[in-house]
């Protein structure tokens, strides 16, 4: 059993990634910002924990952190604002990465998009480059830490069912369900091979363990 604290647990993939942990005995903790929504996570299994990361400092982060195996970042301002994008989606995040190093918690998994990088090739007028800005700058920042360190890197989400295959060799994005998205953040905790590997997926037809364990 790990004890995981998952970050922006009430989002749609954490509340289908908190069921899978618990269910194989995980204790999970998941990090939400509104208390109305703290009986919807404890059906899953989850503990909630009412928190607001855009205000909590390292120190703050590092107490909630510590006791646990596992850090999961799942957290997003969901884009529109590039001020509230910047806040959550970067420097939360990176805050988090340091409380994660100050708590003694190694393990830690980040959950960014297929094409997150420097080079992302948004242009600085379209909408959405506040998030690729973001997201490029706390991967680069966890990829630098010290912490045992995956980055999963979904392509488009969809509300499909899940169909517990994925494509970890595909160069286009194409899309996924989220509940495959779950299964993977499942999968990677339990695997330690795929410390330190950035894992871009698509839907495809091979079993969610068997394609991660291929880039491990």
């Amino acid at each position: 059993m790990s004890r995981i604290i998952l970050f922006g647990g009430h989002g749609k993939i954490a509340l289908l990634a908190e069921p899978l942990l618990t269910a194989r005995g995980d204790g999970v903790t998941a990090v939400i910002r509104n208390p109305d929504h703290a009986d919807e996570v404890r059906a899953t299994g989850a503990e909630p924990l009412v928190a607001d990361i855009e205000r909590l400092d390292v120190d703050a982060l590092a107490e909630l952190i510590a006791g646990h195996d596992a850090v999961v970042w799942s957290a997003g301002a969901g884009g529109g604002n590039p001020a509230r994008t910047r806040a959550v989606d970067h420097e939360a995040a990176v805050r988090s990465m340091d409380a994660a190093e100050r708590a003694g918690v190694r393990r830690y998994v980040m959950v960014s998009y297929f094409r997150a990088s420097p080079q992302h090739g948004v242009d600085p007028d379209h909408p959405f480059f506040a998030y690729a800005e973001a997201k490029a700058a706390a991967d680069e920042h966890l990829r630098a830490s010290s912490l045992d360190w995956t980055v999963l890197g979904p392509s488009a989400l969809t509300l499909d069912p899940g169909t517990g295959r994925i494509d970890v060799d595909a160069e286009d994005s194409e899309s996924v369900p989220r509940a495959d998205v779950a299964a993977v953040i499942a999968a990677v905790l339990a695997d330690d091979g795929t410390i330190g590997r950035t894992i871009r997926f698509n839907s495809g037809g091979t079993p969610i363990a068997e394609a991660v364990a291929a880039r491990a």
